[in-house]
């Protein structure tokens, strides 16, 4: 008789170190009898000799997918020689009695597959209702742990089309179809239905990404970059360079090759196992073994082999039970050796009482629970990894301290640790233990229908708790890799408090690197309060761990991310790089961070990123103490001010400039080396601005001068002669609120620069005592002020261009900031002299020849602008008044250009303060003796009405022109026209208009004014720059027709000078008045009579004009043609939209009166009989 014992195989790699010789016996002559049962078990085949049956394996089924396998011999031969086998129907019902349903359904496959379908297996598998229960389970055995947490896999073989990437990502809005269809089908059976060749289920949306990045990374690996680029341009809504653009709250997959390599092979089980599988070999089968059973048998012997199968199944269940907690043991003893060897190497980050770290495990040290799903239970060094040095209050079982267990690569001397004097000092936890005689395998046994999953590894984290620091900080740091994914990305900055308590905690470098990495990717966008939150954080962990680990842990983060895709993570780089600076080594202060955020401000395209580059620069300028980055700073400073961004800019004047200038001021330099700098770079720019001066940067540099006014009084206060003497008590006075000009951010407050508002205060009353009584000997700061900066300012005013009302605004903008700061003593002494040294206002100064003296450059505007209005009492108002009526008065009588008069008019008349002050000094200029300065006050009357309310203008301006337009001297009245033809373009007030009206009729009309060739020139100059923007029925009754009268007159000027003079102004006024609307009638009896009379002087004077005049006359003609046309078609349009309402009503009132009736609806449509 021979016997077989298919599950003779060891279960896991421990026990076959322990049983190396042992192997399966397939065919034994019956003197050997049955094969003897491995070392230590405890029983033996039945003593009648009967065969034993197939015995089913308590394994799984093995994830290579070969389904289970019988050996060719898997029954004993009988007394006669007869060979007996058992029927697939009984295999079947002991796979689906044991709920061994993974390997049940690899046996229908294999049946299907052979064309042998199994009706019981069929009927099972095709009932929904014995899956249902199985929906809330823990994840089993066979899950895989894939790089970003367990993935559920379909049967044995993981493939990727079998991996519900959806499941992880942050879609949740798959249908519940979808996961009603997941929940009820099998994996293995829904795997087979997605790898059909017959039944394709659609791609998902997400799973096509996945697949498109794979694709592209394979191609590019292997050389196909045209095929990569072609495949990118064809799926260009994805980022091939970016994992996280797939939707996947995953880690990226292992790429196409690997996955390929391993998709018919078992994806590597981080086990400690060895998996056997159990198959058919159905070429070893009869054709129909459901048949073909034997008749020989006799019912007595199948009874008798059922009994012995079910015994050994229950005595092999034990010894599994038994092996896995000896298994137990050793993995803990491993755990144990790993804890004092890292005690003894590096000691832990705090000190800890070393018992309360431990606690004694409540169950019986011999026993480990299981689940009654599965008899084979494999240690998962994921669960219980060998670094975790920390010691758990473990569900599962405590291991005995057994020495003879020895671990692999453990020498037996370390093998038993001292757990006892370990845990000496806390007490046991103490359970009530019931009054009974229980074996304790009974107790296992009998604990294991619990059903629990401790072998998974949130199962291995679930049953083991922590009871000290280091061991919760070595759990977080396990588990949030895994959670951190699964959260819903809108609140993710929750987990920040607990990633960076774990990342300052935790005792290994590379955990705590993964870490951080976590908290700089945890958004894909971080909005403003979520970027705060994490820099919070970060500077939290920086306080907590110190600049070395700032440094080798926190800089790298934002180095990966420096030109990270999205500007929200570039901009967290930006302002991280700030908030960390003051704990950061200073060398690497002044290296690797400025070098970080001068890349970024170079190269970043997003104007918010700059802006927080150009902050954080200027923190770093406060921490920087290496004077050889003064030039780089310097360089930094001009970059910033250039930017195109007018947020950068302001950002430069409000951290960075305040924070340069005050390291500069610790070095010496702000007025030695900063401020010159700046003013050397504007006079180069005014030298090279004769072929057109670059106003951009002299805004730019100019705002930056600017900027430094308040650090440089500061230092005039601190390097002054009483600076030592200012106490702070009680008598000190409140600073004036308008003493300083408001600045524009804190760092730009003197009080802030000081120190304290008390301070200032101190300061500025020994100042101002100073100056007023004591002079400045030996106040070397403010004597280079007085002697080197101010004339040094002042010539360069006297250099620009008085016409550019750009350059005049910036300089006048300074130097009120400049006296405004320095204070009114200051100005009254030091500043207004040497302007009123420079402008001596006499005849003598101005070059009426050249037109070049000082009086007709920029500097009368700027002093008037800039110096006189800094303080508004009455006695700076007498004095600005008494400059601009000398400047007007010498000026007028010089015959000089007015044009530095005119820019002080148009600074000033910005403000609506100076209107009374400017029409006062005009005033003076209308009342004037001398006809040249009434006729400088007419002028200026133009410049000052644009701004002047309607109010002033009834009240003041027009009754002064009038009575200009009555002075004996024709060249005043002339001078009054452009004064009221503006008037006429910006008043709205009717009686207004028409008094200016009634005026220009008299210089048209007046008899007197026939021959006033002047009058006429200005007249028609007037009309052509007002007429576009004057009222409509102004420009239809007044302007054109007079314009047709002077162009009618000037065919009949005798002189041919004055008549080219006339017909020149006519055709500049004709070009803007074309570009207007005019009526059809004006058109006719005006525009194109006076077009037709200016034709005629100029094919007499100028022909290349008088071509442009025929093109303006003719196109005037098909405006009147189109618009003839145009009226008699909009008449038509009219008839013909009557008609159409007519019709259109008729038809739907008819429509309103039929049923929904198709066949009535149908008879509308019908032809009438």
């Amino acid at each position: 008789m021979a016997s077989v014992n298919p599950f003779n195989v060891s279960d896991s790699d421990e026990e076959a170190e322990r049983r190396p010789n042992e192997t399966v016996d397939t065919e034994r002559s019956p003197s050997e009898g049955a094969p003897g049962p491995p070392p230590g078990n405890s029983f033996s085949p039945s003593a009648d000799g009967e065969p034993p049956t197939l015995l089913l394996s308590g394994n799984r089924t093995s994830p290579s997918g070969e389904g289970i396998q019988f050996p060719a011999a898997a029954t004993s031969v009988m007394a006669g020689g007869t060979e007996t086998r058992v029927s697939v129907d009984v295999i079947a019902a002991q796979l689906l009695r044991d709920q061994y349903i993974l390997t049940a359904l690899e046996l229908h496959t294999e049946l299907l597959e052979a064309g042998r379908e199994l009706p019981r297996l069929r009927d099972y598998f095709s009932n929904p209702g014995n899956f249902e229960r199985q929906s809330g389970t823990p994840p089993a055995k066979d899950q895989v742990i894939g790089p970003g947490g367990p993935l559920n896999r379909a049967g044995s073989i993981s493939t990727l089309d079998s991996l519900d990437f959806a499941r992880y990502s942050d879609d949740g809005n798959r249908e519940s179809d979808e996961r009603v269809a997941e929940s009820e089908v099998p994996s293995q059976e829904r795997k087979n239905f997605k790898t059909s060749p017959e039944i394709q289920e659609p791609i998902r949306p997400l799973e096509k990404r996945a697949l498109n990045f794979l694709v592209n990374e394979y191609l590019l690996k292997n050389d196909y970059k045209l095929s990569s680029i072609t495949f990118s341009d064809e799926n260009d809504d994805q980022d091939f360079e970016l994992w996280d653009d797939v939707g996947l709250n995953i880690p990226k997959p292992p790429d196409l090759l690997q996955l390929y390599r391993s998709c018919g092979t078992p994806l590597s089980s981080p086990r400690s196992t060895v998996d056997v599988s159990v198959a058919v070999d159905f070429a070893d089968l009869p054709g129909n073994c459901t048949a073909q059973q034997s008749p020989k048998k006799p019912s007595l012997y199948s009874q008798k082999q059922t009994e012995v199968v079910q015994e050994l199944e229950y005595q092999i269940s034990l010894l599994n039970t038994e092996k896995q907690s000896f298994a137990e043991q050793i993995k803990k003893l491993q755990s144990e050796i790993q804890t004092l060897k890292r005690s003894v190497i590096s000691p832990p980050l705090t000190t800890l009482d070393l018992g309360s770290q431990n606690a004694p495990n409540p169950l019986s040290s011999s026993t480990t629970i299981t689940s009654n799903t599965t008899t084979t239970f494999s240690t998962n060094p994921l669960s219980m990894p060998s670094t975790d040095s920390s010691h758990y209050l473990d569900i599962r079982g405590d291991s005995d301290s057994k020495c003879e267990v020895n671990p692999p690569h453990q020498n037996t001397s370390q093998s038993c640790p001292q757990t006892h004097s370990e845990k000496k000092n806390r007490p046991p936890v103490q359970f009530d233990k019931p009054n009974r005689k229980l074996s304790p395998v009974f107790q296992q046994t009998l604990l294991s229908f619990c059903r629990m999953c401790p072998d998974s590894r949130l199962g291995a984290e679930v049953s083991r708790i922590a009871d000290s620091e280091e061991s919760v900080m070595l759990m977080l740091g396990r588990c949030l890799p895994h959670i951190v994914p699964n959260v819903l990305l809108a609140k993710r900055e929750e987990l920040i408090p607990l990633i960076l308590c774990t990342a300052c905690l935790h005792p290994e470098p590379k955990e705590r690197d993964q870490l951080l990495h976590i908290l700089f990717n945890l958004i894909k966008r971080p909005d403003d309060e979520q970027r705060q939150m994490i820099l919070t954080g970060c500077v939290a962990f920086a306080r907590h761990v110190g600049p070395t680990r700032v440094e080798a842990e926190l800089l790298p983060q934002c180095w990966e991310q420096i030109n990270h895709k999205y500007p929200e993570r570039r901009l967290l780089v930006a302002e991280s790089c700030g908030a960390l600076a003051p704990y950061l080594p200073k060398e690497i202060r002044s290296s690797l961070v400025l070098s970080m955020l001068q890349q970024m401000l170079t190269e970043d395209k997003a104007d918010m990123v700059r802006e927080a580059v150009v902050k954080s620069l200027g923190i770093i300028m406060g921490y920087i103490d290496d004077p050889d980055k003064y030039s780089q700073g310097f360089e930094l400073m001009l970059l910033s001010l250039a930017d195109p961004s007018e947020r950068v800019v302001s950002a430069v004047h409000q951290v960075f400039i305040p924070a340069f200038a005050a390291w500069t001021t610790e070095l010496g330099m702000l007025h030695t080396a900063l401020i010159p700098s700046l003013l050397a770079r504007i006079e180069k720019l005014l030298k090279q601005g004769d072929h057109g001066l670059d106003e951009h940067k002299l805004h730019m540099f100019l705002s930056g001068l600017q900027s430094l006014i308040p650090p440089l009084f500061a230092v005039v206060l601190q390097n002054a002669p009483f600076t030592s003497r200012a106490i702070l008590n009680g008598d000190i006075p409140a600073i004036e609120v308008t003493r300083f000009p408001r600045p524009a951010s804190p760092l730009q407050d003197v009080a802030t620069i000081i120190g304290s508002r008390e301070m200032l205060s101190a300061l500025l009353v020994l100042y101002d005592h100073q100056l007023e009584h004591e002079g400045t000997t030996g106040w070397d700061s403010l004597l280079w002020v007085v002697n080197q900066l101010l004339p040094l300012l002042i010539e360069i005013v006297g250099r620009i261009n008085v016409t550019s009302s750009i350059c005049v605004h910036e300089f006048s903008r300074f130097f009120w900031r400049f006296c405004r700061t320095f204070g009114k003593i200051f100005t009254n002494t030091k500043v207004k002299p040497q302007f009123q040294e420079i402008l001596r206002l006499s005849e003598e100064n101005v070059d009426a020849s050249a037109g070049n003296g000082i009086l007709t450059k920029a500097t009368v505007p700027i002093y008037a602008t800039g110096v006189l209005t800094c303080y508004n009492q009455e006695e700076d108002r007498k004095l600005l008044v008494g400059f601009l009526e000398d400047v007007m008065t010498t000026l007028s009588l010089s015959h000089a250009p007015l044009d530095s008069l005119k820019a002080s008019f148009v600074e000033l008349g910005a403000n609506p303060v100076y209107h009374e002050l400017l029409l006062t000094v005009l005033w003076y200029g209308v009342v004037h003796t001398s006809a040249l300065v009434r006729c400088t006050a007419a002028r200026m009357f133009e410049l000052l009405v644009k701004g002047v309310n309607e109010t002033l203008v009834a009240q003041r301006v027009v009754p002064a022109l009038i009575t200009l337009s009555s002075d004996p001297e024709i060249s005043v009245r002339i001078s009054t026209i452009p004064a009221f033809g503006t008037i006429m373009e910006t008043v709205t007030q009717k009686e207004l208009l028409e008094r200016v009206k009634m005026q220009l009729a008299s210089f048209l009309e007046d008899p007197q004014y026939q021959d006033q060739h002047s009058l006429h020139m200005e007249i028609i100059r007037t009309f052509g720059r007002v007429g576009p923007n004057a009222e409509p029925r102004f420009r239809d009754d007044f302007v054109l027709p007079h314009l047709h009268k002077l162009a009618l007159a000037n065919n009949h000027q005798v002189v041919e000078t004055k008549r080219i003079d006339i017909a020149m102004q006519l055709f500049e006024a004709y070009s803007a008045l074309s570009c207007c609307f005019i009526s059809e009638e004006v058109m006719i009896n005006h525009f194109l009579p006076g077009l037709r009379c200016l034709r005629v002087d100029m094919e007499q004077l100028s022909p290349e004009h008088e071509v442009i005049l025929s093109s303006m006359i003719k196109e005037c003609e098909i405006k009147v043609e189109n618009r003839g046309m145009a009226d008699a078609q909009g008449s038509m349009s009219i008839a013909s939209t009557l008609v159409g309402e007519d019709a259109k009503t008729k038809f739907l009132s008819k429509m309103g009166q039929l049923t929904t009736s198709g066949a009535m609806l149908a008879n509308v449509f019908q032809r009438k009989k």
